[in-house]
Formats: C-alpha cells, structure tokens, sequence
C-alpha cells in the first residue's frame, strides 16, 4: 500500500540495542560524576583537617584600621586560644565580641587561607573631647576647683571621652588599652544626657569654626557656654538657633582689635542678630565683621 514504509526486524533490533547503549552511557557518566563530586569533597575535607590550617600565633591575624589602639590591644579583644583550627572559629562572632567593646564602632573578620589565618578590619571610635561629669553646680572655674580639690570635695567627677556621634568612652577603658593615648584638648561640661541631643551639630559647627574653643559648659540647660579664645560666650538654649550662633561667634574674630580681653566678661550670642559683649561695668553692643 502507497506510503506504508516496511520495517524489519533487524531495523528495529538495532534501535533497541542503540536506545539500550545510551542509558548504559548515562549510567556510567552518572557513576562517574558522583565519584568525582565525592572524590573532591573528600579531598576538600582532608585538607582542611591538616595541621596547616590552624591558627597558631596572634601573628597570624592581620589587622587594619586601628590608628589608636595598637595591633596588641586589638588582639588581647579577641578570645581565642592558640593554636587553633582555622575552620572552627567562627569570624562573625569575634566580629560580634569586637563591637561590644566600647572603643570599637564597626569590626569584620574573615579567614585567610593562603596563609592560613584571620583578617581583621575596626573602625575605632575617635575621642574629640574630654567629658567631666558632676552634679549641676555652677561654673567651669567651679568645676576646675573641685578637680583640684577631689580629696576634699564631696562631689565625683566622672571623666569619660567622648567621640564625634556624643557617644560616651570610659577614659579607663582607652587608657587600659594604650597607655600613650594622646588625649583631646577640647573639654565638655554637663551630663551626657542632657547635651547628647545638640551634641552632633554642635561639634561640627565648632569644627568648622576658625575660632578656638576649649572648653563647653552645659551644665545650665537655658544657657550653654563657651570657653574660646575671645573669652566666655553665651550662647542661651542650645535647642535655639545653634549654628546661626556659631557662625556670628567667627565673624567676631576682630574683637581683641577692637577691645581688650581682658576687660570683657563674657559675649552674648543668645540673640545672634543682636550679640553684644558685657565688660566689667556694662555691656555694649558689637556689629561682627560679615
């Protein structure tokens, strides 16, 4: 009949037999690709259970970004017994255990393999000023007695650090760490809480100001003081206009020009569009250079 191909045994033994050579095929390259697999991870395993790979020596931590602290201090923060092995430490929990620690803000860890041992990255916590902390009691000078006097005096001064976020530093916990730390010069009066909301702004508009400041008083919470190389400043409530203030207190540079520092009290900046300077016996009335 027109358009039935005939097939013959033989056609279809062979494609039988074909069919059967394929699977066989795969079957082989099945077994072959597990041996391998198996055989690499085995190999993987054995290698990273030999000695070579064990932590032997803090000196097989590499550590960066410490300006502060020494790579000594970074690694007496690091609770690990030596020698180790490198695949049973775990680097997010030591990166854990860094970050707990007051003078460090941000830590990674990760191993090395070639050689064998761990990478450390800090970012440290910079101290820009030294924080006094005691009861509201009046002035700076006040407080410079009782520090001069802690034998007699019946109020304690906590002394701490403090970095450019306002977070508080134990002074112990630097000093423990590096004995050399070149402290701040910049002092900060008041407790923590009560000038940490105005901190942040307030320290870059300082540090950004050409005028020298040296010490800050925010022990009156209507009044925030500023010692500074043209004599105390008042700036009033440093909820109110704050880098307005700072920035007219620059633009009065000129002042020991015009007056004498020594006949000026303090300057009042609690209305900068209005500063004026309260000298001995009165205040009068200053225009800041522009």
């Amino acid at each position: 009949m027109a358009g039935i191909v005939s097939v013959s045994r033989a056609d279809i033994e062979g494609r039988r037999k074909r069919l059967r050579q394929k699977r066989q095929m795969k079957i082989i390259q099945g077994i072959w690709q597990t041996i391998a697999v198996s055989s690499l991870a085995g190999g993987l395993l054995w290698i990273a259970t030999q000695p070579i790979w064990v932590l032997k020596t803090p000196n097989d931590i590499e550590i960066s970004g410490n300006h502060l602290l020494s790579r000594e201090a970074i690694q007496s923060l690091l609770v690990l017994s030596y020698p180790q092995s490198l695949w049973r430490i775990e680097p997010s929990h030591l990166a854990e255990s860094l970050k707990q620690h007051s003078t460090i803000a941000q830590a990674t860890v990760s191993r090395r393999l070639f050689p064998p041992g761990l990478i450390v990255q800090i970012n440290e916590r910079i101290p820009v000023a030294i924080a006094l902390w005691a009861a509201p009691s009046g002035s700076i000078a006040q407080n410079r007695r009782e520090q001069r006097n802690t034998d007699t005096s019946h109020k304690k001064v906590s002394v701490g650090l403090l970095d450019a976020n306002g977070i508080w530093l134990p002074l112990e916990k630097y000093t423990s760490l590096n004995p050399n730390l070149r402290l701040p010069s910049l002092k900060v009066f008041g407790s923590p809480e009560q000038y940490r909301p105005y901190w942040t702004q307030l320290y870059q508009a300082l540090s950004q100001s050409s005028v020298n400041v040296m010490e800050i008083d925010f022990q009156d919470p209507t009044n925030l003081i500023l010692k500074t190389e043209l004599g105390n400043i008042h700036l009033g409530s440093p909820s109110s206009l704050l880098s307005e203030k700072i920035r007219v207190m620059a633009q009065m540079r000129h002042l020991p020009v015009q007056l004498t520092l020594s006949q000026i009290e303090y300057i009042d900046l609690k209305n900068p569009d209005f500063p004026l300077v309260q000298m001995n016996q009165k205040k009068q009335p200053i225009s800041p250079t522009p």
